[in-house]
C-alpha cells in the first residue's frame, strides 16, 4: 500500500468526524431552542392559569386578593369548598413550585415567576401579555389581575323616571 494513500484515508476519517461533531453540535442547540420555547409556552399558560385564578378570587368575594397561592385551591372566605385552581403549578422554567410573589395594595399577592434570563420570547405576545414586549427577564413577565377603578352605581341616572 502506497504510503500517501494511508494520509488520504486519515483525512478522510478526521473531516467525516469534524463534520459529524459539528452535526451534532447543530442538532443540540435545535434541541435546546426548541425546548426554551416549550417552556416558555407553557409558562405562558401557566402564569394566565394564576391570573384567571386570581381574578375569579378577587370578583367572588368581598374584593380582596388570596393571601397565598393555595387559597386559590380552597377559598377560605367561604363556608363550602370553592376552587379557582385544581392544582398548584410548578415553574415550567426552574422546574420548582416556588414563585415570585407581588404584593396587591391589600397585602394579597399575584403570582410572577424565576429570574432567569429570557433567551426565545421577546415579542409577539398577545394582548393579554402586551406588557411583556421587549423584556429582558422572565421575572419581567407579571401575570398579574389589575381590578381598575371601582365602578359605583350611580345615584342619578336620567334614564330612570
Amino acid at each position: 500500500m502506497n504510503p500517501r494513500e494511508t494520509g488520504f484515508t486519515y483525512l478522510t476519517v478526521l473531516f467525516a468526524i469534524a463534520f459529524m461533531g459539528l452535526g451534532l453540535a447543530l442538532t443540540g442547540e435545535v434541541w435546546h431552542t426548541t425546548l426554551t420555547r416549550e417552556r416558555e409556552a407553557e409558562l405562558l399558560y401557566v402564569g394566565s392559569q394564576y391570573r384567571r385564578a386570581i381574578e375569579r378570587y378577587y370578583v367572588s368575594g368581598p374584593r380582596q386578593f388570596p393571601r397565598a397561592l393555595e387559597d386559590l385551591l380552597k377559598d377560605p372566605r367561604k363556608p363550602g369548598t370553592e376552587r379557582y385552581l385544581r392544582k398548584l403549578y410548578i415553574d415550567p422554567v426552574t422546574g420548582k413550585s416556588e414563585w415570585g410573589m407581588v404584593k396587591a395594595p391589600d397585602g394579597g399577592i399575584m403570582a410572577s415567576t424565576a429570574f432567569r434570563r429570557t433567551l426565545q420570547k421577546v415579542a409577539n405576545f398577545g394582548f393579554t401579555n402586551r406588557e411583556f414586549e421587549g423584556a429582558s427577564k422572565y421575572s419581567d413577565w407579571k401575570f398579574l389581575y389589575n381590578p381598575g377603578p371601582s365602578r359605583r352605581p350611580s345615584r342619578s341616572n336620567p334614564r330612570l323616571p
